[in-house]
């Protein structure tokens, strides 16, 4: 995601999308001494046709003293684990209602630490007023925004019409992911897991591997 709002010059977050089971929206890896962990926010009555936007969060649970607590198991031995705590700390104080809520302080708190949208646009999909649902919203959106140019992670080859995209003269790129190796606790390197990994071990000069470029659809799906 980092990578993309580096590549990008307008980032919408589509936060009217429904909520999807076993995605990423409310959950990240990390690594520990044990090997690679989940960490969940708890989600309260979710059902699959609830937008991202009103999936709202458990607290019922201590889910935050949790994470924290492995958070800093996990990374004390790491250079800048200092830096990585508290920023989920600043996060999980705020006690967000929904997951995108959630989800956006944690990007933007991310961002703000790595300079990542210095000069970019960053809209939340509401904003642009597009109805629709898959590949017809999505490029009404970049339509709204007059992108000629829609940079997408590797989830999208599932559903996308990219002659669509063609069709209305807008390119479809793909993220190129280089996952670049950097210095990193708990064994054999993996890209895999939370960018607060890379805060942890790496601190502001982490910055220099969030470098992924991006590959026309065509070539991307050969």
């Amino acid at each position: 995601m980092f990578e993309q709002i580096r590549a990008s010059d307008i980032y919408v977050q589509y936060i009217d999308a429904h909520f999807s089971k076993g995605s990423f929206t409310n959950r990240v890896q990390v690594k520990t001494g044990s090997g690679v962990r989940w960490l969940t926010v708890p989600l309260q009555n979710v059902k699959l046709e609830t937008e991202i936007r009103r999936t709202r969060v458990n607290y019922q649970q201590p889910w935050r003293r949790k994470h924290i607590e492995m958070l800093k198991q996990s990374y004390a031995r790491g250079k800048f684990s200092a830096d990585m705590v508290s920023l989920v700390e600043e996060v999980y104080r705020h006690g967000d209602e929904t997951i995108s809520d959630l989800a956006i302080r944690s990007m933007d708190s991310i961002c703000a630490y790595y300079g990542l949208t210095r000069g970019k646009r960053i809209l939340q999909s509401p904003e642009l007023n597009v109805e629709g649902s898959g590949s017809a919203k999505v490029m009404g959106m970049v339509q709204e925004l007059l992108g000629t140019v829609y940079v997408t992670g590797h989830g999208a080859q599932n559903y996308l019409a990219h002659e669509i995209f063609e069709q209305a003269g807008i390119e479809v790129r793909y993220m190129n992911y280089k996952k670049t190796p950097y210095p990193q606790m708990h064994g054999t390197f993996t890209p895999y897991v939370s960018i607060l990994d890379l805060v942890a071990n790496v601190g502001p000069a982490g910055k220099e591997y969030i470098c992924s470029d991006t590959i026309n659809w065509r070539e991307f799906l050969k």
